[in-house]
């Protein structure tokens, strides 16, 4: 089944790629839209042992930042590139876990459609998929197949420049029992955690400024 997914996360891109009409307009080519964010979400569990049960560990709300890249398929959708980023701490009162920072990234290639009708703003929807990366000083990261889907408006001020805000959810495909943050050598070798569930979620909030180009 996971085999899968990586399948139909393309098949539903293409089709809102291919559902746009194939017309270029005038207008940029390419454009850049650097963002900042908020993010919340993200779950774990911390191993259990014979003498200690295992509990949820939440990963703690914070900022994020990242840049969304966009070339044109026409005057109404483009393909995109998406990298997000986020580095924050867990919610535990473990020693071993409370001081300790995770940072989540998002490599994704995608499409977004703008639906241009209104004057002063243009809604938009993206669908996006790519990897999830895990990591944290010290230990072994992990990269696992993810996809996401988000909207939001953009508020021109001319053809090329445009305030965007949205939001967006991530869903990563995780197996049950998958271990995070491990050292794999060393007498300190062992996992800090692993996942609660087959899938992993986030949701963030973004603001950004997009700039064309020809």
């Amino acid at each position: 089944m996971l085999l899968s997914r990586p399948y139909v996360a393309w098949g539903l891109l293409l089709a809102l790629l291919g559902s746009a009409p194939s017309v270029r307009a005038e207008g940029p080519g390419f454009e850049i839209t650097p963002f900042g964010g908020y993010r919340i979400g993200g779950q774990f569990e911390t191993p259990a042992t014979e003498t200690v049960a295992s509990e949820n560990v939440d990963l703690d709300d914070g900022g994020s930042w990242g840049v969304d890249l966009g070339l044109y398929r026409d005057s109404t959708s483009f393909y995109e590139f998406l990298y997000s980023t986020a580095s924050t701490g867990l919610d535990s009162d473990d020693p071993s876990l409370a001081g300790l920072d995770v940072k989540t990234e998002y490599y994704q290639v995608g499409g977004t459609l703008l639906f241009a009708d209104y004057e002063r703003w243009v809604p938009w929807f993206s669908f996006t998929a790519g990897a999830t990366r895990f990591s944290a000083g010290g230990y072994d990261s992990d990269t696992k197949f993810s996809i996401s889907a988000g909207g939001g408006v953009r508020f021109p001020f001319n053809d090329y420049v445009a305030a965007t805000a949205g939001i967006r959810g991530y869903l990563t495909f995780v197996d049950s029992d998958t271990d995070f943050l491990c050292v794999s050598s060393g007498s300190q070798a062992g996992c800090l955690l692993r996942s609660s569930g087959s899938t992993w979620f986030q949701f963030e909030g973004l603001i950004g400024l997009t700039v064309g180009f020809r």
